[in-house]
């Protein structure tokens, strides 16, 4: 009967014990199984405010978690026994392996290399999951805040600003790159008038106070008033859009974008001369705003400066000079003679032209990046926005420091305020836009998902807060704007 040798039979002692270690595993297993139903089930006994639902999807993910700890654990206890079984197999020669030295070296490799895989299936699973989870707690809780109502689609190339009229007919206007402003029915979507006497790209629109008159920049140096007459469609019935906003989204190239090839203002009505030309600035016109009244209107350039003309005359009455590099900005105050303009130089200056003798300057410094506007809202505060990815709230008797200060993760560009509750849409870079209060806290952000909202950068927003079914709008360089229902008072409620 052949004899075994000394290493044969420490092999099978190793053997036989890793075996019988399995069944033990398969055991520990078993109970471990049992042991989270009854946790589970202990947990659904207990009073909770979180859905059944997330609370079942957050004891998975822990369980995962357990597992892939326990999974390791076992896996150093495995080494450790073979470490145990060497040093047993080399007594007799004489030799012995410290283990400590040894988890220095196999055991460290191996478990850094268990530690790292179980590292990369915790991000996967938390990729995956978390978001789910968060989006399932921000749907329940902003139900209905924020729809989708309609799109405006037409131009040819991306829109740089949206505006909404002040008088009736009540209409949405948008400047674009195309070098065409458009007018369009809020209700049906419908693209009334076409301004075409622009031979730039259109920068800007904005409405006059009390006449059907329109005030565009461009980048033909030049801003341009014009008169529209219009008649608003019947409307439609809408149908019933119940997107939520929620934070779980899809991802959409810019292959998905619409397909706004068969020009929808093609049977628009162009208008293509307007009443009066402002032609005093040597480079881009990139925004222009009426001053209270609509007698006069200023006009923003690259040129560096700001120009205030008189609108009737076309005359050239202040040139406002001061801002280290180009113009990105320009807006009034609704009820007094004040105008903000922003600049590449990181700076906004405040212009009071209440005395007729006396035009002040008044320069904000906060920002480390382009200010890309700032705006009046109610009362002696301007809100201003940045590519440093931050808005700042200012009081205009404390020019020091702003009293609020809002941190995002993308650059913002023009901003809008409600006047009447004080909300701030922030349309951004990365295709989102927020909703904050003065004080800065976020009350929202508007969905996009299912292949609804901007598919690229958003570059404006303007609310028309009285408006029945749309209240506020966005535009963006995917070529649409998009007319948003945000239900407020629920949004500040949830607040």
């Amino acid at each position: 009967m052949p004899i075994e040798s000394g290493s044969c039979a420490s092999a099978r002692q190793a053997k036989q014990k890793r075996k019988s270690h399995s069944l033990s595993i398969r055991r520990t297993n078993s109970s471990e199984q049992e042991r989270a139903g009854l946790q589970r089930d202990m947990l659904e006994g207990q009073d909770s405010k979180l859905p059944s639902s997330i609370r079942n999807t957050l004891l998975e993910l822990f369980g995962q978690i357990e597992r892939e700890f326990e999974n390791l654990y076992i896996e150093n206890l495995e080494l450790r026994r073979e470490i145990d079984t060497l040093n047993e197999r080399l007594a007799g020669e004489g030799q012995t392996i410290d283990g400590a030295e040894l988890s220095k070296g196999q055991l460290k490799t191996k478990a850094s290399h268990s530690t790292s895989q179980l590292s990369q299936k915790l991000k996967t699973t938390y990729k995956a999951s978390t978001s789910k989870i968060v989006s399932s707690f921000k749907t329940t809780t902003s139900r209905a805040i924020c729809q989708l109502v309609k799109e405006y689609v037409g131009h040819r190339d991306g829109i740089w600003d949206v505006s909404v009229a002040k008088t009736q007919p009540v209409v949405l206007g948008t400047a674009s790159a195309d070098h065409t402003a458009l007018l369009w029915s809020i209700e049906t979507g419908k693209c009334l008038v076409k301004y075409v006497g622009h031979v730039g790209s259109v920068n800007s629109i904005k409405f006059h106070p009390t006449e059907q008159v329109a005030l565009t920049a461009s980048g033909d140096q030049t801003a341009h008033i014009w008169r529209y007459m219009v008649q608003l469609p019947t409307p439609q019935p809408t149908a019933d859009c119940n997107q939520t906003s929620g934070e779980d989204e899809v991802e959409i190239s810019d292959k998905d974008e619409p397909d706004v090839d068969g020009d929808g203002s093609s049977d628009c009505p162009p208008i293509r001369a307007p009443l009066t030309s402002l032609k005093s600035h040597q480079g881009v016109v990139i925004a222009a705003d009426w001053l209270v009244g609509g007698k006069q209107a200023v006009t923003a350039s690259w040129d560096r400066t700001a120009n205030l003309y008189d609108v009737e005359t076309s005359e050239l009455v202040h040139s406002l000079t001061g801002h280290d590099q180009e113009l990105t900005h320009c807006c009034t105050h609704p009820t007094q003679r004040l105008v903000v303009t922003s600049s590449r130089d990181t700076t906004f200056r405040l212009w009071d032209f209440r005395d007729p003798s006396i035009h002040s300057v008044n320069v904000f410094q906060g920002h480390t990046d382009t200010v890309t506007s700032a705006v009046f809202t109610v009362g002696d505060n301007v809100v201003s926005g940045s590519d440093d990815r931050t808005v700042k709230v200012w009081d205009l008797k404390n020019m020091r420091s702003p009293i609020a200060t809002i941190r995002t993760d993308s650059a913002v560009n023009r901003i809008n305020v409600c006047v009447g509750q004080r909300i701030i849409a922030l349309p951004h870079d990365n295709r989102q836009v927020r909703l904050f209060d003065m004080s800065g806290v976020r009350l929202a952000r508007l969905p996009r998902s299912n292949r609804q909202g901007h598919r690229r950068m958003v570059c404006c927003s303007a609310w028309c807060e009285d408006h029945p079914i749309c209240n506020l709008f966005t535009c963006g360089f995917d070529r649409q704007a998009i007319g948003w229902n945000i239900n407020i008072p629920a949004l500040l409620q949830e607040k």
